[in-house]
């Protein structure tokens, strides 16, 4: 019945995915550490700004990854184990816990208070998304592969 949306729903997500792992590592390795360059005094506007304008690329991505990743679970399309959904979705949970638990409020002190510590921790705290979002890279282009060879 919905085999015609296999293809497109794949391959939604696993833009999604692959952009956001792609903007994961560019903030990781570049945008972050030239945060720590900044005079203690013009962080947390650098910080203000970089939410505003992060959160213009970012949400719409992350709620078209979440979307998808959500209906790739609950239609499992035919030839995607279910465990792949199943583990996507997984890391997917971890990501969106370590943004609202860790790298929102980590943000939030910088806007209001700078801080080169928070920088650090922020760089470091990141590497969880940051793998998280490489593996889920791995596993959006497998289930696409599955799905277009099935």
């Amino acid at each position: 019945m919905l085999e015609h949306l296999t293809a497109p729903l794949l391959a939604v997500h696993a833009a999604a995915t692959l952009m956001l792992a792609g903007l994961v590592w560019f903030v990781q390795l570049v945008h972050y550490p030239l945060m720590a360059t900044l005079r203690p005094d013009q962080l947390p506007t650098y910080a203000v700004a970089h939410a505003v304008r992060t959160g213009w690329v970012v949400v719409p991505l992350m709620l078209a990854e979440a979307a998808t990743a959500a209906l790739i679970v609950w239609l499992r399309p035919a030839g995607v184990p279910a465990w792949s959904g199943l583990l996507g979705a997984a890391l997917l949970m971890v990501i969106w816990l370590m943004t609202g638990w860790v790298q929102v409020p980590l943000h939030r002190t910088l806007q209001a208070q700078g801080g080169s510590s928070r920088v650090e921790t922020l760089v470091a705290s990141n590497w969880l998304r940051t793998g998280a979002w490489s593996a889920r890279s791995v596993l959006a282009l497998l289930m696409l592969i599955l799905a277009v060879g099935a």
